[in-house]
């Protein structure tokens, strides 16, 4: 074969096979199917309109779960001592949250696992409908939340909500919940519309402060237990409740490192070194003080029965 005839049947297996190699072959990738159904166009939107909302109940779900939960007296009390202490940045933040975390997550096992077993593995297994599901898997939460409410912030809110927007109905379709304070008599233009003033402002909130402080469980089985009362109300009445206990903790735990500031800040004034603070010498007896009589885990303890009951 000469030379040139050769180069030419070399050079067409060539281009053969760089053909081949660049032919646009299947993909091989996973296929994905979003099946709505079939139905009418009204059954189409109603469950659209279900992933919509489910997309953006999950979406909120991070807040949601700190805003129920004890996740929020344990991230202030622990936000308290780190200040009490005299620490700025240690423990970091993200060991104060992952703490907080854990122990919520200990705190709220068991409203958690009736959750799942009453509402969420019937919805899964579909015995159940979804607004039922749903239902049940709140009414766990919502009990708990009743249990450490206080019962002046919900009276309060219970009657802010009744002077402002009238009475309060449950979602559930329930009777709407007395009012667990008396109501207020205003006067003004319009009866229960009219804007609130501030004499009823103050009136409401000394009605609410001469009420218990204890949890509101007995005055919501009076109201008709859980369902009675509307999670419209129990929801900032719960993290009101926190923040205010979170508070009280935290008084209770800056004491003795106070004292511990003051006897440092006495003494070095006794001896003229006023020109040392006193925070950085008072900073190493504050820790070793925290550390000797097992503050951590006292803390915790604490923090987990302040939950019980």
């Amino acid at each position: 074969m000469p030379q040139s005839r050769r180069t030419a049947f070399h050079l067409g297996i060539l281009l053969m096979a760089a053909a081949f190699m660049i032919w646009p072959g299947m993909a091989l990738a996973q296929s994905m199917s979003f099946d709505l159904g079939t139905g009418s166009d009204a059954t189409l939107t109603a469950r659209l309109f279900q992933v919509i909302l489910m997309i953006t109940v999950l979406s909120l779900a991070p807040g949601i779960l700190i805003m129920v939960t004890s996740f929020v007296r344990i991230v202030v009390v622990l936000s308290i001592l780190r200040s009490a202490l005299g620490l700025q940045q240690a423990p970091p933040n993200i060991v104060l949250v992952s703490l907080a975390l854990f122990l919520t997550a200990f705190i709220m096992a068991p409203t958690f696992e009736r959750a799942w077993n009453e509402g969420m593995r019937p919805m899964i297994n579909e015995d159940v409908t979804m607004e039922q599901g749903v239902s049940n898997i709140i009414a766990p939460v919502k009990s708990f939340m009743l249990m450490q409410v206080g019962s002046g912030e919900l009276a309060f809110f219970d009657a802010l909500a009744a002077r402002s927007f009238g009475a309060v109905k449950d979602p559930s379709g329930d009777p709407p919940s007395p009012p667990a304070s008396p109501s207020i008599e205003t006067s003004g233009p319009g009866g229960g519309a009219a804007a609130m003033d501030g004499k009823d402002l103050l009136a409401m909130i000394d009605r609410a402060a001469q009420m218990a402080d204890g949890p509101a469980a007995g005055g919501g089985a009076e109201n008709g237990g859980a369902d009675a009362v509307s999670l419209r109300i129990l929801l900032p009445a719960f993290l009101i409740s926190e923040l205010r206990r979170a508070f009280e903790i935290g008084f209770l735990i800056f004491m003795p490192f106070l004292i511990i500031d003051l006897v440092v800040a006495a003494l070095l004034m006794s001896m003229g070194m006023m020109m040392l603070p006193p925070a950085i010498v008072a900073l190493p007896f504050k820790v070793i003080f925290f550390v000797l009589i097992n503050g951590w885990q006292l803390l915790a303890g604490s923090l987990v029965l302040s939950f019980a009951g």
